[in-house]
């Protein structure tokens, strides 16, 4: 059992488990915490499930593990791993059954006094527009050639279809399409799940959440991305569905073999890999590009339909653009980017997963208004806190991989949530604080409670005082949808 001991301390913010810890580690393990967060990291296995990570074969540097880190399938959700590209590996396990699961957040010129008497139809109006739950089926049905193209386009195929402005793009992540993606390498389950979803937020922790800007932080940064105190804002957070939980775990079954054929050895099954460069390796990252790409599709579909809702509730009020993009980013993926690593440039293949890439100022895939600032990072909150909106810095290159935190953190289990925790008694909690929420599921609404999470501010507090983001602004949430 891992305990504080096993640590050592570079910093306030900073612990280290060195490669003396376990002979099969390949790099250390670097947890950005305070005191306090570590304790929380240490009450599950998410840092032997990191020890375990740092043991895959083709690692440089350091697995990373943010402060709101939790156990996970296989690596921990809050974790970042870096492999060499050519010559290391590419795992199923470590980008997560949910790929290309973000946040997209929008700012509205709708103040939070004037809207105060319409958040209760606001919330109904988006639930009704917006579809959520288990198999919930989406509003735009898709055959088995527009799924592809889907999946090939990303946001582009929501722009050419009418469910995006031209201005959303730049200000989604790879401009909300990334090359290579291969519709072929997804199965035919995992194509029949994904036709009838596109446009739905589905259910555990996914949600969309109408928030207050609360207070700004950084006045300049917040005017370039539209953010104002005292007014609205909307975050949607989900990702690819049925379509990316089949893809991945088509490839997880698929990979127990290719660790046979390439004789990789490993901690822990669940982390079954294939050489980047392999066959088995280059599918499944044309198979995960697509699931992202559909994944971009869908969370720009649900935005299209929260800006016909504001247009419904707020009338002439709302404006022509009701919800202006601030940044879509994703928190489940593996991206091949260059980093210097112990003074070297290397091309490798950022796993992260439960963690947001947060470059700093002057990165040259931000739109020409965001480079001289750098990359927005969301942080969602649990539904009754607080979120929050950072930037990247140039720091976190050689801390993180350019990384980050992606929201609160479990501390409960879902089970044990579902067992201590009444839907129906936190609801009827949430609107006496002013929150109005709209819920498919009393059980699903437990599961999610705020007190399952870690304190989110701490969270953004350690990443801040780590160097590896840099705060913009708070929410706060008035209306929550869930599935």
């Amino acid at each position: 059992m891992i305990t504080k001991q096993d640590f050592r301390r570079i910093n306030d913010y900073i612990w280290e488990i060195p490669t003396s810890f376990h002979p099969q580690m390949k790099v250390p393990v670097w947890v950005f915490a305070d005191e306090e967060l570590l304790e929380d990291a240490l009450g599950d296995l998410s840092i032997t499930q990191a020890v375990n990570v740092a043991c895959l074969p083709g690692l440089v540097g350091h697995v990373a593990i943010m402060p709101d880190v939790h156990q996970g399938y296989g690596m921990p959700i809050g974790g970042v791993m870096a492999s060499l590209v050519p010559g290391g590996i590419i795992s199923p396990g470590a980008v997560g059954y949910d790929i290309n699961c973000g946040v997209r957040v929008l700012a509205s010129p709708i103040d939070y006094q004037s809207a105060k008497p319409y958040l209760s139809d606001l919330a109904s109006t988006l639930y009704r527009n917006c579809p959520s739950g288990v198999g919930e089926k989406g509003s735009i049905p898709l055959t088995t050639e527009e799924l592809d193209n889907v999946c090939r386009k990303g946001a582009r195929w929501a722009l050419e279809h009418g469910y995006a402005l031209e201005e959303d793009l730049p200000r989604t992540e790879e401009f909300g399409c990334l090359e290579g993606a291969d519709p072929s390498k997804a199965s035919k389950r995992a194509k029949e799940r994904g036709r009838g979803q596109l446009g739905t937020l589905g259910a555990g922790n996914h949600f969309l959440e109408v928030d207050v800007i609360e207070e700004i932080y950084d006045r300049e940064a917040a005017e370039i991305m539209g953010l104002q105190e005292g007014c609205l804002a909307l975050q949607i957070h989900c990702g690819s569905r049925g379509f990316g939980h089949q893809i991945c775990t088509d490839y997880v079954q698929d990979f127990q073999w290719a660790v046979i054929n390439y004789g990789i050895q490993l901690p822990d099954r669940e982390l079954v890999c294939a050489p980047i460069d392999s066959t088995e390796g280059q599918a499944y990252l044309a198979a995960m590009k697509a699931a992202a790409n559909y994944a971009f599709a869908n969370r720009q579909t649900l935005a299209y339909h929260a800006r016909r809702s504001f247009k419904e509730i707020f009338g002439s009020q709302a404006g022509e653009n009701p919800l202006r993009q601030v940044y879509d980013i994703a928190h489940n993926m593996a991206k091949i980017e260059k980093h210097r690593i112990e003074g070297k440039d290397m091309t490798v293949c950022v796993h992260r997963k439960g963690a947001t890439r947060a470059f700093g100022p002057g990165f040259a895939g931000l739109p020409s208004e965001y480079r001289p600032i750098g990359q927005p990072v969301l942080v969602p909150g649990s539904m009754g806190t607080e979120s929050w909106i950072l930037l990247g810095t140039n720091t976190n290159e050689e801390l993180s991989f350019g990384s980050t935190c992606h929201g609160a953190g479990r501390v409960m289990s879902r089970h044990k949530a579902k067992r201590e925790i009444r839907g129906d008694l936190l609801r009827q909690e949430l609107e006496n604080e002013g929150i109005s929420v709209r819920a498919g599921s009393m059980p699903g609404l437990a599961e999610e409670a705020p007190k399952a999470y870690k304190d989110v501010s701490r969270v953004v507090e350690a990443v801040s005082k780590a160097g590896i983001a840099h705060k913009v602004a708070r929410l706060h949430p008035i209306a929550v949808v869930k599935g």
